[in-house]
């Protein structure tokens, strides 16, 4: 576990972080601490006339809601460095080995130099975000409105908000180098399989997917082994896209190996970098 620690000075026995002044908003996006600098205020503003509001909940306009929810998180993490997303149960306590664990991946994945990006809330989610920032890394949170999620937990550094899950998931995928899942519900289980049939479909290529804790994840790739497999419901090189560990210093390891064995083909192959 890393210790706490922060650039000039430790942090507070209750973990605490600063009050309203330290938080910066633009539109749904939240910045704190050094990232308040990194963003330019934009005018936002649009006026309008006060009148019959349906017209806000037609079709052409979740249209413009929907795009406008791309180009700001876009715009937001075009410039995040790599990065990689972590998934798991937002119901998981501090002080649990799997908050613990979360958090030891955050510290790590932040000493190798990667981004942390998870969904923004609790549990999991923030254990991780914990371990990067105390690690001097980079903290980032996509959050998604719900009534009963609890909004971005205190150690998310740049935070954005998205009323929609597919444009949330956008930004996971096309920000990320790898999933690593911790034990969750149905959201981890939803962006799970959303990137294994991306990646088994060809839509986005050397892309690690990782399981971190064997006993939760064990019985459903034995599922998929013996199910799915035997049935032809899929390959069975497709169960090889999984790799389960209890390891930290393994998931990271995985990742790392994954990225270094695609900087050597895209540099054979005279691509730029992602």
């Amino acid at each position: 576990m890393a210790p706490d620690k922060t650039p000039g000075g430790p942090r507070s026995g209750s973990g605490k972080r600063g009050g309203p002044s330290s938080v910066k908003h633009r539109g749904p996006i939240m910045l704190r601490r050094e990232r308040k600098a990194e963003a330019t205020n934009a005018d936002r503003r649009l006026l309008d006339q006060r009148g019959p509001s349906d017209w806000v909940h037609t079709d052409p306009w979740r249209v413009l809601r929907i795009q406008s929810e791309f180009i700001e998180g876009f715009g937001a993490l075009a410039e995040v460095p790599r990065a990689v997303t972590v998934f798991g149960s937002a119901r998981t306590p501090e002080g649990t080995p799997e908050y613990d664990s979360a958090r030891e991946l955050g510290a790590a994945l932040a000493s190798e130099g990667y981004a942390v990006i998870t969904g923004g809330g609790p549990g999991v989610m923030e254990g991780a975000n914990r371990g990067a920032s105390e690690n001097g890394g980079y903290s980032i949170g996509l959050g998604i409105e719900l009534p009963f999620e609890q909004g971005l937990n205190e150690w998310v550094d740049l935070g954005i908000n998205f009323r929609y899950f597919f444009a949330r998931k956008t930004m996971f995928v096309k920000y990320s180098q790898a999933f690593i899942c911790l034990p969750g519900g149905f959201g981890t289980m939803d962006e799970l399989f959303e990137a294994l049939t991306l990646v088994q479909t060809g839509k986005i290529t050397r892309f690690p997917i990782v399981l971190f804790g064997s006993r939760f994840w064990g019985g459903l790739v034995d599922w998929i082994r013996t199910t799915l497999v035997e049935e032809g419901k899929i390959s069975a090189s497709d169960v090889d896209l999984l790799h389960v560990t209890d390891s930290v210093d393994e998931a990271v390891r995985i990742v790392v190996h994954a990225q270094a064995a695609d900087d050597a083909a895209r540099a054979r192959d005279g691509l730029d970098e992602w």
